[in-house]
C-alpha cells in the first residue's frame, strides 16, 4: 500500500475511541479509526445501559461539549429513569436502558457520516516512535500508518484473558481475540503497567423466565432524555424487573469456590470495588441473606436478558444451577455464561491533564487502558483526548475542564494525580462541587467553552444562550412579583404548607421545599411569567432560586481554589533543588509533574506546608 498519512490515529473503537475519533474529525483533523472488528463498534460489552449516579452527569457533559454519546443514547433507549428524584438536584442522575444492537449500529452510522474520518479493520501491534515522539502505528498484517498523533483506547483487549471456572481463553471480549504487542513495547519504553479484572453476568432467554414472580420496574411516566439537542423523547418503554438471591443460591455458588479463578489465584488483577462479582458479594457480605438482581431486556425486539448483579466467573454448571434457585428463574436457559476478563492497564499518573503521556510526545491514552471502568468514564476520556490531540498538533492551547466545571474534570484530575489500584468508577461523592455540577446545567457549564474551540455548534450555543436568558427572566420576575393570599392560599393548603397572611414575593414562596415552579402555573400573578417559557429554563430557575445560598457558597469555595489553578508550575522544574519540601513531596512532584499548584495540592503525600513552600518559590 502507498504511504498513508493522517493527523490522528485512534486505536480501538469502543466508547473512548468513538468519541475521540468523532471529536478530532469534527474539529478538522484527518482521522483514522482502527478496530479489530468493524461489526462491534461502540459495543455495549457489559450492561445495556448508559448513565446512572454521576455517570448520567458525564453523558450530559459529553453532549454539552458536542460529543455523540447522549444523542446515540436518546435514539436507542428503551427506558428512561431519573435516579435520586427524592434527593436534592445535585444528586439527580439520568439513566437509560438501551437497545444493545441499535446502540452499536447508530454509533457506526454516526461515525460513517462524520467528515474527515476513515476506518481500518486490523489489530495494532506496535506504535511507531522516534526520538520520544509517536509518528504512527504498525498493524498485525504489517501495514504502517503514519500520523502526527496517536490515541490508544484498547479497552480490555491488551493481553486479555477470559476466565470461566478453571477454563482460560485468550480474548478481549467473549468471541473476540485479545490484542498483543503494545503492552510489551510500552513497558520497554519505560511505562508502568498493571493488571485489572472486570466481569460480566450470564445472558439468559427471556422466554424461560417467570416474569410474574418478579417486581416490575417501569420507566419514568414522563421520560426525559440525555441530549440538549432536539432528539426525540420516548413515547413507549420496556420495563425492567427486580428479583433477589437467597441462601440456597449462595450455598450453590459456594460449591464452585474451589474452581473459582478469583479464589484459586489464577486472576491476579484487582476487580471493581463497587460492582463486585456475586461470589465476591456473598464472601464479603456473608451476613446478608439476599442480594438484589436487576433483570434488564437487551433491546426492543430480542428475548435476550441481562442479569445485572450476577456477574460471575464460576463454572458454567454452577452458574446455571444457582440461577435456577432465584425467584422467576426456576426454568432459566442461558445464552452464555458469565465470565471474568483480566487485562493490562497503565497507571494514569503517567499522563498530563490533556491525557497525553509524559514519556512519548503526542501519544494519548483514554478509557480502560487508564484503569477506569464504565462506558461513560471511557467516553469522557475519549472526547478529551480527541480534542487535545487535535489542538496540540495545531499548536493551540490545551482544553482543560476544571474540577469546578465538570465531572469530566474530576475524573481526569483524580486519575492523573492519584492513580488507581482498582477499576475507577465515578460517584457524586468524588466531586467537591456537586451542587454546581448538576445534570441539568452541563450545557451552561461547558457548551460555550467547547464552542470557542470549534466543537460545539453555533446552534448549540444559541440554544444554551436562550436557556440562560429565559432562566434569568424568570428569576428576576419572581424577585419583583408579589402574589396575594387570595390568589395562592388554596394551592398552599393543598401542598400542606402554611398559608400567607399578606402579599409575598414569588421568590419567597418558591424557596419552600413543598412547592415547585409548576405549582404556580395558572395563578394570575405567575402565569404570564411562565407561559411560553422552556421547560428546561423553568427547572433551571427553580433550582437556582431554591438553592441560591448553597450555590453561592460553593462558588466562593471554587473561586478560592481556582486561584491555585492559575499558578503554573514548570514541567521541567527540579523539585530536588527545594530542600524545604518533604522528601515524599519531592519524589511525587518529580514523578507526576503537575501543571498547576492546584493540581499539586491534590497529590497524595504533598502537604499544605509543601504547597506554602511552592507558593513562596513560584510567587503569590
Amino acid at each position: 500500500m502507498n504511504r498513508q498519512e493522517y493527523d490522528l490515529i485512534v486505536v480501538g473503537a469502543g466508547h473512548a475511541g468513538c468519541e475521540a475519533a468523532a471529536a478530532a474529525a469534527n474539529l478538522g483533523s484527518k482521522v483514522l479509526l482502527i478496530t479489530m472488528n468493524m461489526g462491534t463498534i461502540a459495543q455495549m460489552s457489559c450492561n445495556p445501559a448508559m448513565g446512572g449516579v454521576a455517570k448520567g452527569q458525564i453523558v450530559r457533559e459529553i453532549d454539552a461539549l458536542g460529543g455523540y454519546s447522549g444523542i446515540i443514547t436518546d435514539k436507542t433507549m428503551i427506558q428512561f429513569r431519573m435516579l435520586n428524584r427524592s434527593k436534592g438536584p445535585a444528586m439527580w442522575s439520568p439513566r437509560a436502558q438501551s437497545d444493545r444492537w441499535l446502540f452499536s449500529s447508530e454509533w457506526r452510522l454516526a461515525l460513517e457520516q462524520t467528515d474527515n474520518l476513515d476506518f481500518w479493520q486490523d489489530m495494532v501491534k506496535e506504535i511507531l516512535v522516534k526520538d520520544q515522539r509517536v509518528y504512527g502505528v504498525k498493524t498485525g498484517i504489517g501495514i504502517e500508518f503514519y500520523s502526527k498523533s496517536v490515541i490508544l483506547t484498547n479497552g480490555t483487549f491488551l493481553n486479555g484473558i477470559i476466565h470461566i471456572g478453571q477454563k482460560q481463553l485468550g480474548g478481549g471480549r467473549m468471541g473476540e481475540a485479545a490484542s498483543f504487542g503494545i503492552t510489551e513495547q510500552l513497558v520497554s519504553l519505560g511505562f508502568e503497567s498493571g493488571r485489572m479484572k472486570t466481569g460480566t453476568p450470564p445472558r439468559v432467554d427471556g422466554r424461560s423466565l417467570n416474569w410474574e414472580a418478579m417486581e416490575e420496574q417501569k420507566g419514568d411516566e414522563k421520560p426525559d432524555k440525555f441530549s440538549y439537542t432536539d432528539t426525540q423523547a420516548l413515547s413507549k418503554q420496556r420495563s425492567c424487573y427486580i428479583t433477589y438471591t437467597n441462601s440456597k443460591v449462595h450455598e450453590t455458588l459456594k460449591e464452585g469456590f474451589d474452581d473459582s479463578p478469583m479464589y484459586t489465584g489464577r486472576i491476579q488483577g484487582l476487580g471493581p470495588r463497587y460492582c463486585p462479582s456475586i461470589e465476591d458479594k456473598i464472601n464479603r457480605f456473608a451476613e446478608r441473606e439476599r442480594h438484589q438482581i436487576f433483570v434488564e431486556p437487551e433491546g426492543w425486539n430480542t428475548v435476550e436478558v441481562y442479569v445485572n448483579g450476577f456477574s460471575t466467573s464460576l463454572p458454567e454448571a454452577i452458574q446455571q444451577k444457582a440461577l435456577r434457585q432465584i425467584p422467576g428463574f426456576e426454568n432459566a436457559k442461558m445464552f452464555r455464561p458469565g465470565y471474568a476478563i483480566e487485562y493490562d492497564f497503565f497507571q494514569p499518573t503517567q499522563l498530563k491533564t490533556t491525557l497525553e503521556t509524559h514519556l512519548i510526545e503526542n501519544l494519548y491514552f483514554a478509557g480502560q487502558i487508564n484503569g477506569t471502568t464504565g462506558y461513560e468514564e471511557a467516553a469522557a476520556q475519549g472526547i478529551m483526548a480527541g480534542i487535545n490531540a487535535h489542538l496540540k498538533i495545531n499548536e493551540k492551547e490545551p482544553f482543560i475542564i476544571d474540577r469546578s466545571e465538570g465531572y469530566i474534570g474530576v475524573l481526569i484530575d483524580d486519575l492523573i494525580n492519584k492513580g488507581t489500584e482498582e477499576p475507577y468508577r465515578m460517584f457524586t461523592s468524588r466531586a467537591e462541587y456537586r451542587i454546581l455540577l448538576r445534570q441539568d446545567n452541563a450545557d451552561i457549564r461547558l457548551t460555550e467553552k467547547s464552542h470557542r474551540i470549534g466543537l460545539a455548534s453555533d446552534l448549540r450555543l444559541k440554544n444554551v444562550q436562550e436557556k440562560i436568558k429565559q432562566t434569568q427572566t424568570i428569576i428576576d420576575a419572581f424577585h419583583k412579583t408579589s402574589i396575594t393570599p387570595m390568589e395562592v392560599n388554596t394551592m398552599l393548603e393543598s401542598k400542606e404548607t402554611p398559608t400567607i397572611p399578606q402579599n409575598y414575593k414569588l421568590f419567597q414562596l418558591i424557596s419552600r421545599p413543598q412547592l415547585h415552579i409548576h405549582d404556580f402555573q395558572g395563578l394570575p400573578s405567575a402565569d404570564p411569567i411562565l407561559t411560553g417559557t422552556r421547560e428546561d429554563a423553568k427547572l433551571q430557575a427553580e433550582i437556582l432560586m431554591k438553592y441560591d445560598g448553597y450555590i453561592e457558597k460553593e462558588k466562593e469555595m471554587a473561586d478560592k481554589m481556582q486561584k491555585l489553578e492559575h499558578i503554573r508550575l514548570h514541567s521541567e522544574f527540579n523539585y530536588q533543588s527545594l530542600p524545604s519540601l518533604s522528601k515524599e513531596s519531592r519524589e511525587k512532584l518529580s514523578k507526576l509533574k503537575p501543571a498547576t499548584l492546584g493540581q499539586a495540592s491534590r497529590i497524595s503525600g504533598v502537604s499544605p506546608a509543601d504547597i506554602s513552600v511552592l507558593l513562596v518559590h513560584f510567587g503569590r
